[in-house]
């Protein structure tokens, strides 16, 4: 008597689970959907995170038109001004979450993507989506190949929101599709260079990015050390960007 009982529950729960992993929800259109409790986590994000900010974003075909994305507004709501964070190579959104706390609690909404293709058009497209959501103005943060493409993309005529300001952690001075050392003569934007000192080329890279760009009260910063991209995040330079974009591409717009 008792076991066709547990093969009942047994099957009702193995339905049960079916239903919950199998596709469906609003989380995978192509058009920069609203976020949806089906989100994925990506392996870096709470599930509430991921329900309430998980999309796939759509940055066409150079871009990618299925990226991982994630979108957060300021802690205070209705932020004026966002940024745009774009990861380094072989990297992912992930790279970005121990920090998102910090610049959300500083009054910014935050969009991190996964891209392996042309970064400009996701940063392009999470400025769309920004503007969906009534930003007014977007600041890039960038490590490595991300900050590279951050510097191209804000020389770019057909950006969907103003460039307050640029933050390049580690970037190289050319990388394949994005030649930062000729972008940084164009961008007028204010821009904060910063590398760890052991970390070679890019220390040297940073001092050759700074000494050519034409933005307005540059900055450089080598941090003692030898990590590289995002992580410079974590050991000194979160504080100093803050306050670099406080001044730029303040909150409150």
């Amino acid at each position: 008597m008792k076991r066709p009982m547990l093969s009942t529950a047994l099957a009702a729960t193995a339905l049960l689970l079916t239903a919950c992993s199998g596709p469906g929800g609003d989380g995978g259109g192509k058009a920069a959907p609203a976020p949806g409790a089906t989100a994925r986590t990506y392996g870096c994000l709470t599930p509430d995170q991921a329900a309430k900010g998980a999309l796939t974003l759509d940055a066409g075909t150079a871009g990618g038109t299925d990226l991982d994305a994630y979108y957060r507004d300021s802690d205070a709501g209705h932020a004026r001004v966002g940024v745009v964070f774009s990861h380094q190579a072989d990297g992912s959104l992930c790279e970005w979450v121990p920090a998102l706390d910090a610049f959300t609690g500083a009054g910014y909404a935050v969009f991190a993507f996964t891209c392996t293709g042309d970064v400009t058009e996701g940063i392009k497209a999470a400025e769309r989506y920004y503007r969906d959501q009534g930003v007014g103005a977007v600041a890039l943060v960038g490590a490595s190949k991300g900050a590279a493409a951050s510097l191209v993309a804000a020389r770019l005529d057909d950006n969907p929101l103003p460039v307050r300001a640029v933050v390049s952690l580690s970037s190289p001075e050319v990388y394949p599709l994005f030649n930062a050392a000729l972008a940084v003569k164009a961008v007028k934007a204010p821009t904060y260079f910063a590398a760890e000192q052991g970390d070679s080329p890019f220390n040297t890279s940073a001092q050759t990015l700074y000494d050519a760009s034409a933005g307005e009260d540059k900055q450089l910063k080598l941090y003692p050390g030898s990590r590289h991209g995002a992580l410079l995040l974590q050991d000194g330079a979160l504080p100093d960007v803050l306050a670099y974009l406080g001044r730029h591409a303040p909150a409150t717009g």
